[in-house]
């Protein structure tokens, strides 16, 4: 996965990879030069007292060591910039295919852990890549370059290599394997962690209303200790691993030392060699100790990476058409369902079945049924938040299906049964569904909408500012707003799912009768639940359990439906159903 994810992200930046590669095995070169020069020096130089060409090699290995400088500075600034490039690309992919989720996908994943694989996720992998950058052609070419010249210095004194190598691959072996599943544990909580926080911030009015603040605490603790009992195993991993490096280390360094002074003593080798050797030796198990910051970031970033791929290598199910049809020019605002079916996967029953229904310009159609009853599916289905499983659904007599998603949204008005308000102010949250909307057109949407009012008892007015949410408005004034930001987008087909239930009778009635005049020309649908805001409509539309079982005016339904009397009868009396 990991491999996979990387490959399709880096294509674009092969040419600052070659240049990352060329700096890296420049600086990696200059490293492995320089212990042979520092031999020279002593062998040739310090020996027989030539202070002339301790200046000269002595000058070569200064402009090694500063092109070793700039090698490795090039190499860190030009990676840094490769890793922070693809961070942003796959941010940037996941949030596009996220965008593109119906709620199905969303719901499958879950919020909290969608926001932790675009974020934590994307790190691990980022760093993982910066860190191989700045280490992928240095350690293996340090380790077997100095390997080779440890060789040319001294072949038996090279045995403890031969001993230090397995043993140290051995220890980073069994660790990295024990951290794979620990980091995968790790991500998991920090999805646990996420969701208890959203739950907490998003109900504080809830659970201060409950007093549930104690509950709360040790939910949000005993999600941070589980956080916390795996990061400290995973600690633990990490702290042995160092410590059992540098054993390794130490001990061989003293074996060459020890075995090194014998053959000085022995005439088999000279003082310089033995230091040239030494300086291969920590050269090679630097590269390992190398190698193993990125084994140790590898099995979180692999993890990572499968989690972001499980995003990226999950498809839709509502898919935009590859040929998109041209709405029909001569009709407009015209909504029809044909035997509409919808059932979520893996469900025993649909949720609704053979649901046909007709909205024609300047009518007002309403819904209306017992919770659960499908109401606010039906409605998702027409501008293709879900799509139906049976039957279609028609938009200007074309199925929405084969629509561009640009055109159907062009032609439909939604406001959801829980309006949503974006970070900005109000100005900007009215121009969501129209940019080029005036001031005189805003504030012409919130006098229908009944929100001029309060908008103009703002010191900003339009400009006033409105929190992540809508959290700093009420909800009758939240909802209003959303009703402005449909009226605004000037469709030919509203959609209202339950968007009067938070304002009073009086607020209600001043709205719909503006509404009224407005849509005059335009298709609007309505789902609610209060018997009042519907009983004008043109056509009520009876819910029960994902069947229509009743169609028709208020009257009409009164006399022949059993299950809209009885909806009306719970809330008015029988002289004000009558009235």
């Amino acid at each position: 996965m990991l491999i996979t994810l990387l490959r399709a992200h880096l294509r674009p930046y092969r040419q600052p990879l070659t240049i990352v590669v060329v700096l890296q095995l420049l600086q990696t070169l200059g490293m492995l030069y320089l212990p042979t020069l520092n031999a020279d020096i002593i062998d040739h130089g310090v020996v027989k007292g030539d202070t002339g060409y301790i200046m000269r090699i002595g000058g070569v290995m200064l402009a090694v060591s500063l092109g070793q400088i700039i090698c490795a500075i090039g190499a860190v600034y030009v990676g840094a910039q490769v890793s922070m490039a693809l961070g942003r690309d796959v941010r940037a992919a996941v949030f596009d295919r996220v965008q593109a989720f119906s709620a199905r996908e969303v719901g499958t994943f879950g919020t909290p852990s969608l926001i932790t694989r675009i974020t934590n996720d994307v790190q691990q992998v980022q760093m993982l890549v910066l860190m191989t950058l700045t280490m992928v052609i240095a350690a293996p070419v340090m380790c077997v370059g100095s390997i080779l010249l440890a060789l040319r210095q001294d072949v038996p004194l090279a045995s403890v290599l031969l001993v230090a190598l397995p043993v140290l691959v051995a220890i980073i072996g069994v660790l990295i394997v024990r951290m794979g599943p620990q980091f995968r544990l790790m991500q998991d909580k920090l999805d646990d962690i996420n969701r208890v926080l959203r739950e907490q911030i998003g109900g504080a009015r809830v659970i201060r209303a409950f007093v549930r603040e104690p509950h709360e605490r040790k939910r949000f603790a005993d999600a941070n200790d589980e956080l916390y009992d795996i990061s400290v195993r995973v600690g633990r991993l990490i702290s042995v691993m160092f410590p059992a490096v540098m054993v390794v280390v130490n001990v061989s360094s003293v074996a060459v030392l020890w075995f090194g002074g014998h053959r000085i003593d022995s005439g088999s080798m000279q003082i310089g060699a033995l230091t040239a050797f030494l300086s291969y030796l920590m050269q090679t198990l630097m590269s390992v100790m190398m190698a193993t910051f990125m084994f140790m970031m590898t099995p979180r970033a692999q993890v990572s990476a499968e989690r972001l791929q499980d995003v990226l290598g999950t498809d839709t199910s509502v898919i935009p058409p590859e040929r998109p049809t041209t709405p029909l020019p001569d009709v407009h605002g015209r909504l029809e369902l044909r035997s509409a079916s919808f059932r979520f996967p893996g469900a025993e029953q649909p949720v609704l079945c053979d649901v046909d229904l007709l909205a024609e310009p300047g009518e007002v159609t309403a819904i209306i049924g017992s919770t659960g009853s499908g109401k606010t599916t039906l409605l998702n289905l027409i501008p293709r938040l879900s799509d139906v499983t049976d039957g279609a659904v028609l938009v200007n007599g074309v199925d929405v299906r084969e629509l561009d998603p640009v055109d159907l949204s062009r032609v439909i008005g939604l406001v959801p049964q829980r309006p949503y308000l974006f970070t900005g102010t109000i100005a900007s949250n009215l121009r969501y569904g129209n940019p080029d909307a005036t001031d005189d057109d805003l504030w012409h949407a919130l006098e229908i909408a009944q929100a001029a009012p309060f908008v103009r008892t703002l010191p900003d007015g339009l400009d006033a500012r409105i929190a992540q949410g809508g959290s700093n408005v009420s909800g009758g004034q939240r909802q209003r707003l959303a009703i402005a930001r449909a009226l605004v987008h000037r469709p030919e087909i509203y959609l209202f799912d339950d968007s009067f239930s938070a304002l009073d009778y009086a607020t209600d009635a001043a709205l719909r009768a503006a509404l009224t005049r407005e849509t005059a020309d335009a298709t609007v649908v309505i789902v609610a639940q209060r018997v009042s805001t519907i009983r004008t409509a043109d056509r009520i539309i009876v819910l029960d359990q994902g069947r229509v079982v009743g169609a028709g005016t208020h009257a009409e339904l009164m006399d022949t439906n059993d299950t809209y009397r009885e909806i009306v009868l719970s809330q008015l009396t029988e002289q004000e159903a009558a009235a």
